[in-house]
């Protein structure tokens, strides 16, 4: 899997979405999906991404996908595959409290 991340600073020439930034994945099959970032959290000693196809994006019940996310000081990000079900289930538990908060809440109605 590979991706990248485009926001409304970057300068790659890409179609940005209401400013919001996108991640697009290269999946196992060569596909690319295109996915806006719902957040960023810690959970453990770790960060994690959620992001949502673009597609899908006004959708309630839609895909949500969770990833280890590392960002590097010369801006390169890393996104791995979270392969322990223990640490999923932290991940999982984690986002559905981010979900729950007002915080996450208000960054929506900032959009609008």
């Amino acid at each position: 899997m590979s991706e990248n991340i485009h926001d409304k600073d970057c300068d790659c020439g890409c179609q940005d979405n209401n400013d919001e930034a996108t991640v697009t994945l290269t999946l196992d099959d060569g596909s690319e999906l295109e996915c806006a970032v719902l957040a960023i959290f810690p959970a453990g000693q770790n960060q994690y991404i959620a992001l949502v196809p673009l597609d899908q994006e006004d959708e309630e019940d839609g895909d949500v996908y969770l990833y280890r996310f590392q960002e590097f000081e010369d801006g390169e990000i890393q996104l791995d595959n979270i392969v322990d079900d223990d640490e999923y289930e932290i991940v999982a538990d984690a986002f559905d409290e981010l979900l729950d908060s007002e915080e996450f809440d208000e960054m929506f109605e900032d959009e609008d």
